[in-house]
């Protein structure tokens, strides 16, 4: 296609090009064709996308046009090295006339013979996409019009891969925290349980979790857990603790030698990253549950004849948070035959327009002995109701048993 079509022809022509129906493609399919019509448009020799990792602050081949292997051999280059890096750092249009390996990293794009090459930030809103890059095999002069219609293309681009993005994270956290909490209930002689989890209306899939396992000595293990943040980092990072804290409850007999462990391996695993966590351990004649909280609400509990009551246990630092090692308490809280204990994430209790404790308060008013399904029901009922949660609810309610274990 001629170079010599004006600013406005080419723009109506990348309108066609993005508007183009490609809804049964992949999205990394859909962007190569863009990117080959985009290089007709161009008359250019190649036209590249590379999409931005924050983890790694790098940016990593996506899809191409005229130099497939950039994608093929998966292409990285960090932000602030080269052009496409220099691009990223400053977040403005670069046209560069010299192409070698003092100007690019990417040893293929001299190695292709590109002289000319125009790159601009692939921007949604103040957040950085990637980066769209086109080369010119001949000296080219890239001008405002040029500028201007790449600068259109890559946000609309920049829109699309956010937009999956997006979903891809939701999809695989869903998948993620689905895989990690218990499918069905464990059977256990002398207790009965019941349990929800329901993602946050405002914020999504997150790293909340509840666990429920079987230990040598005919003891059981509780865990209700939270991790700060939502979405697919958070749920990744719930998975790894869940993980450790199930390797070291087979070593140790304490409740708060497994958070002391998990608290050290997260600090030095998982910097930045915060959880609280109620671990307890139920012996085999169902009396009482050996409770240590690291940082998290305590749960309540609820006996025949009487109204149900917060678990007086000291709460110690949250997993993640400390300096050092700082001892960490056991509690024994006693569970009378027919009583019902109810674990939970702040989500239940937490609202803008009330107090956590106002929350924690009705609760422990709500809260009362029978079957641990029907409880649920009705802490659900009552603290949920008709409003979608703001935050993620985790909720686990045990029952002893009237029979004896066994």
């Amino acid at each position: 296609m001629s170079r010599s079509l004006d600013a406005h022809d080419r723009l109506q022509q990348v309108e066609t090009i993005i508007g183009a129906p490609a809804a049964h493609l992949a999205l990394a399919r859909m962007i190569a064709e863009t990117l080959h019509r985009l290089r007709d448009v161009m008359g250019v020799d190649t036209a590249t996308v590379l999409r931005y990792q924050p983890s790694a602050r790098q940016l990593v081949a996506f899809a191409a046009a005229g130099i497939e292997e950039e994608v093929h051999q998966g292409v990285r280059v960090p932000v602030g090295s080269g052009f496409a890096g220099r691009v990223a750092l400053e977040r403005v249009p670069v046209i560069i006339d010299h192409v070698d390996e003092t100007t690019v990293s990417n040893s293929l794009l001299w190695e292709r013979g590109l002289q000319s090459m125009l790159g601009v930030p692939m921007l949604a809103g103040s957040e950085l996409v990637g980066v769209l890059h086109i080369g010119s095999v001949e000296h080219r002069l890239f001008g405002e019009p040029d500028v201007a219609m790449m600068q259109l293309l890559a946000d609309r681009l920049a829109t699309a891969i956010q937009l999956e993005a997006r979903e891809e994270n939701r999809t695989a956290t869903m998948a993620l925290q689905r895989s990690l909490l218990p499918s069905t209930l464990p059977e256990v002689p002398g207790l009965a349980f019941g349990a929800r989890y329901v993602p946050g209306a405002e914020t999504g899939l997150g790293g909340d979790w509840y666990d429920l396992f079987t230990l040598p000595g005919d003891r059981v293990g509780v865990v209700m857990g939270d991790v700060s943040g939502h979405g697919l980092d958070a749920a990744v990072i719930m998975g790894r603790l869940r993980s450790a804290l199930r390797a070291y409850a087979l070593d140790c007999e304490s409740p708060a030698e497994v958070l002391a462990k998990l608290d050290r391996k997260a600090n030095h695993f998982e910097h930045g990253a915060m959880a609280t966590v109620a671990y307890g351990i139920i012996g085999p004649g169902r009396e009482a549950v050996t409770l240590s909280l690291a940082g998290h609400l305590p749960p309540v509990l609820a006996v025949p004849g009487e109204p149900g009551r917060l678990v007086d246990v000291p709460p110690d630092p949250p997993i993640g948070l400390t300096i050092g090692e700082p001892e960490r308490r056991t509690s024994v809280v006693a569970l009378p035959p027919e009583s019902v204990l109810a674990f939970y994430t702040d989500g239940l209790v937490e609202r803008r327009d009330r107090p956590v404790d106002t929350g924690m308060e009705l609760l422990a008013e709500t809260v009362r002995t029978g079957e641990p399904e029907r409880a649920c029901a009705q802490i659900m009922a009552t603290l949920i109701g008709g409003r979608a949660a703001q935050d993620d609810v985790a909720l686990l309610a045990i029952q002893r048993l009237a029979v004896p274990a066994g």
